[in-house]
């Protein structure tokens, strides 16, 4: 089952088990995909919703850090509600060694030296790591290696 249909199917059942607030959010996530979907006139395929799906992730973790700063813990508590549901739709997360290993793979497959070749390696690592590892840090721990 395609990962937006299975989505679709979610949202049907919380609906019906009256579970507002992670029908809220999946319906957030929808209304995300089927934007994209509109803007760009394609039909998304599963790599692309994992791709909408961090994008959202993302952007409620800025949120949290703002809300935090700020004093809102009523706030904070609604959007790790709301990465909680997304992160149900993720693939499960790399481990450190894991992602490890895949860097050095890709830096041998590369023949990666120096930071100059940072998006050589990234263009092997993230269509492996895609909706299993948060890319800002993968690309700092890349720089790492490289540096």
């Amino acid at each position: 089952m395609a990962l937006k249909d299975r989505i679709t199917e979610d949202m049907k059942s919380a609906m019906r088990a009256g579970e507002k607030e992670r029908l809220a959010t999946i319906r957030l996530a929808l209304a995300a995909i089927k934007q994209r979907e509109v803007d760009e006139r394609i039909s998304l395929e599963d790599g692309q919703v994992l791709a909408v799906l961090e994008k959202m992730i993302k952007q409620r973790r800025e949120a949290i850090a703002q809300f935090q700063s700020g004093g809102r813990a009523d706030l904070v508590a609604k959007e790790n509600a709301e990465i909680a549901v997304l992160q149900g739709y993720l693939p499960a997360q790399l481990s450190e060694a894991e992602i490890d290993a895949l860097i050095a793979k890709a830096i041998a497959a590369t023949g990666a030296a120096s930071i100059k070749d940072m998006g050589k390696v990234m263009a092997v690592v993230k269509p492996q790591a895609q909706g299993r590892v948060d890319m800002g840090a993968l690309s700092a721990r890349i720089k790492q290696k490289l540096g």
